[in-house]
């Protein structure tokens, strides 16, 4: 092929499921939407209404639940809109828009991931010191240093993804516009783009997973020291079901998108079920982990949907 680049106004999605899945898939995914949405609002609300709530912790949780809310809106509804209304064509500047958002928001949760379990660790290692270091002032900082770690990552594949060229065809063999699949259907080959994306899925992915490791097998030394047995079961339990939502991010991203780095090319149908997996999941069951099982926020939503005021915090 020529060097010319050929650009293209609009690529279309081809979403490769067998007729008989079809309406379970829809189903579900349906299902999943609404589940993530509810859960996720209703977090929102409550650490926004009830001044209780109005610290460190909580305002960490809120902050996941907005990026959860927003990732599952950035690809559920054009996947449904696929599978419904066969709505497969989508102009190139959206297109680019939607997995700059999956991967903007993909890297700004697992970085919000690792900071909670660092708080979390703070809170149980160090609780006479934990007030003084975990203030408001630190969690608006460490939100804005998110938000600037996952620009900071992303623009290089903004960069990479405006010079990729395609002359044999604009299918992407995915339910959604992706980085990996617009690399796998260019005719551009240049080695950078794959380096990339093994090398910033090794230091985001590996690092990020280690930090909450480490900080939660501190946590879990820390609870084994507990002398109640109900303390123990409870540590342990929490600790499991937080282990469980950071594996379940992490590791179907790392396998996704470190092999293809490394030249080794999934089908197209493992490559769906991984990323589907890491994006849709973890939003769905964060309102469940991290905040239903919490009594304070349980005593708020029973008190809003009761309609009981929350009580203010006196001056």
């Amino acid at each position: 092929m020529s060097n010319t680049s050929v650009l293209v106004s609009e690529f279309v999605l081809h979403c490769a499921i067998e007729k008989d899945k079809m309406t379970f898939t829809i189903v579900a995914l349906a299902f999943i939407y609404l589940v993530t949405l509810f859960g996720n609002l209703m977090v929102i609300i409550v650490v926004i209404v009830n001044p209780h709530l109005h610290n460190p912790m909580f305002f960490y949780i809120g902050t996941l639940a907005v990026i959860d809310m927003v990732n599952s809106t950035n690809v559920i509804p054009r996947m449904l809109a696929v599978l419904l209304f066969n709505a497969t064509s989508v102009p190139y500047g959206p297109c680019l828009l939607q997995f700059s958002m999956v991967y903007y928001l993909s890297l700004a949760e697992g970085f919000l991931l690792s900071v909670m379990a660092c708080d979390r660790y703070l809170a149980v290692v160090y609780p006479l010191r934990y007030p003084s270091i975990a203030t408001n002032k630190m969690v608006w900082l460490s939100i804005l240093l998110m938000n600037i770690y996952a620009i900071a990552i992303l623009t290089p594949y903004l960069v990479f993804a405006t010079e990729l060229s395609f002359c044999h065809t604009n299918v992407l063999p995915y339910c959604f516009c992706d980085f990996v699949t617009m690399i796998h259907i260019s005719c551009t080959e240049d080695p950078r783009h794959l380096t990339l994306l093994s090398s910033t899925t090794i230091v985001t992915g590996f690092g990020g997973l280690a930090v909450c490791i480490l900080s939660y097998s501190r946590i879990i030394v820390a609870a084994l020291r507990i002398s109640s047995a109900d303390g123990k079961r409870k540590a342990f339990s929490t600790m499991f079901t937080h282990l469980l939502v950071v594996f379940l991010f992490y590791m179907p991203l790392i396998i996704s998108y470190m092999l293809p780095g490394f030249g080794v090319q999934l089908s197209a149908e493992a490559y769906n079920v991984l990323v589907i997996i890491a994006i849709m999941v973890p939003p769905m069951m964060n309102p469940i982990i991290y905040s239903f099982r919490n009594k304070e926020i349980k005593s708020s939503i029973c008190r809003l949907c009761t309609g009981k005021r929350t009580t203010p915090v006196s001056q």
